[in-house]
């Protein structure tokens, strides 16, 4: 299968341009916790997600983590190929949530031909403020919103992902993803299960009261 044609813009590019596509781009397997990019100097090529679920985060000098967005079934990844972006340096490490499979596509061929293609250099902007604009939410939950709210939000969007209300997640990872200690989430969780809202368990968070959670998370 071709799955270039994953791009919205791929019937608009001309046959050279999809076929230079196809033969340039590697399909690539990861498993669960394998690191795909790592560092704006890591310039990875642009990543087209097959099946599976990436995360992207950022990682502070004391070695905090806090991710910045997710990367599901045909979602793309620009900032794995920095270096083709004229001025931006945006430093983020990818790593695979569960086992992934991805199509690479080479920097320098993606950049050759959108270069010349209105079509895939306006695709690629919008793509490029999508993600900017993920991260712009993410500096505004960080810094008007408490952190019970903020955690209620992770809780109900990790649900919304996994399809359940009972979640295989530890408080370390949850402590990554919001760029929290891990004991910040404990105390927190903690109150939201004297609440009434979650139980816990070695390991696993369950929500039993989701309207409690979103009431906590403004929704």
């Amino acid at each position: 299968m071709n799955y270039l044609t994953y791009l919205p813009v791929w019937n608009k590019l001309t046959g050279e341009q999809q076929e230079k596509l196809i033969n340039s781009a590697l399909e690539k397997v990861f498993s669960k916790g394998e690191i795909l990019h790592s560092g704006s100097a890591d310039c990875t090529g642009l990543i087209l997600v097959i099946e599976g679920q990436l995360r992207a985060f950022t990682i502070s000098d004391d070695g905090r983590e806090i991710t910045l967005y997710r990367l599901f079934e045909r979602d793309m990844c620009l900032f794995s190929a920095s270096c083709m972006l004229n001025s931006i340096q945006f430093d983020i490490t990818l790593s695979a949530e569960k086992d992934t499979t991805v199509l690479v596509i080479p920097s320098d061929i993606y950049r050759g031909i959108m270069d010349i293609s209105a079509p895939l250099a306006n695709y690629t902007n919008e793509l490029m403020a999508t993600r900017f604009s993920d991260v712009m939410w993410l500096v505004d939950q960080i810094m008007w919103k408490s952190f019970d709210r903020r955690l209620a939000t992770f809780l109900i969007n990790e649900a919304n992902i996994e399809g359940t209300n009972k979640l295989k997640i530890t408080h370390e990872i949850i402590g990554n993803h919001l760029g929290s200690p891990r004991e910040v989430v404990t105390r927190m969780l903690k109150y939201f299960v004297s609440e009434g809202l979650i139980t816990l368990s070695r390991g696993t968070i369950e929500i039993i009261d989701s309207d409690g959670l979103s009431t906590i998370a403004g929704e």
